[in-house]
């Protein structure tokens, strides 16, 4: 998984003290801290974008899908840096400017700030679609090979929580494009 792999070098840990015998309460892993360090920045980058929604978007369907993911966004930022400050690692931005599998690109920002109505709608619902599919595989990494419980936890909450809005994605994403033969290309 890409996310043993990026950012991978020995970070600090919270835990209790040594000289209590208390085992420790907290303790972040590398991929733990590396989870978090990519997390971040994905979900700025999608709610950059569902922030476009409301003054671009032709459906009111996609205008609520939009802020609803938003929201849940904003919550997630939150806790993961509760979690990175937690964790004693500063925040470094070490995947600023990065475009990796399932995070929203600066292009694709900037093309949906010069789109409007059924344009806008397919770039958001594509985009946020392959967002919340890399964070669901991201989390499930997080959940098999994490150490920190917290961490375990909140990727857990955050699976739980992308699953759900896959499913009413899903269900608001502007139909596919027929092929020359005259059949709808299934949503993916």
């Amino acid at each position: 998984m890409a996310l043993l792999v990026v950012g991978c070098t020995p970070q600090p840990t919270t835990s209790t003290s040594s000289r209590t015998g208390a085992p420790p309460t907290t303790a972040f892993s590398p991929t733990d801290v590396a989870w978090i360090q990519l997390m971040i920045p994905m979900a700025e980058r999608a709610q950059r974008l569902t922030d476009l929604a409301p003054s671009r978007t032709a459906s009111p369907a996609v205008a609520a899908l939009a802020a609803k993911a938003g929201a849940r966004l904003h919550q997630d930022q939150k806790h993961l840096r509760e979690l990175l400050k937690l964790s004693g690692v500063p925040d470094t931005r070490p995947h600023e400017g990065h475009n990796m599998p399932g995070m929203v690109s600066l292009t694709t920002i900037e093309e949906a700030g010069t789109v409007t109505g059924k344009a806008f709608d397919q770039l958001l619902t594509d985009a946020l679609r392959a967002h919340l599919a890399q964070s669901t595989v991201l989390c499930a990494g997080e959940q098999a090979q994490g150490h920190s419980g917290k961490a375990k936890e909140l990727a857990a909450t955050i699976a739980k929580n992308t699953t759900a809005q896959i499913s009413r994605l899903d269900d608001v994403r502007p139909a596919q494009p027929a092929v020359p033969d005259g059949t709808a290309v299934a949503k993916s």
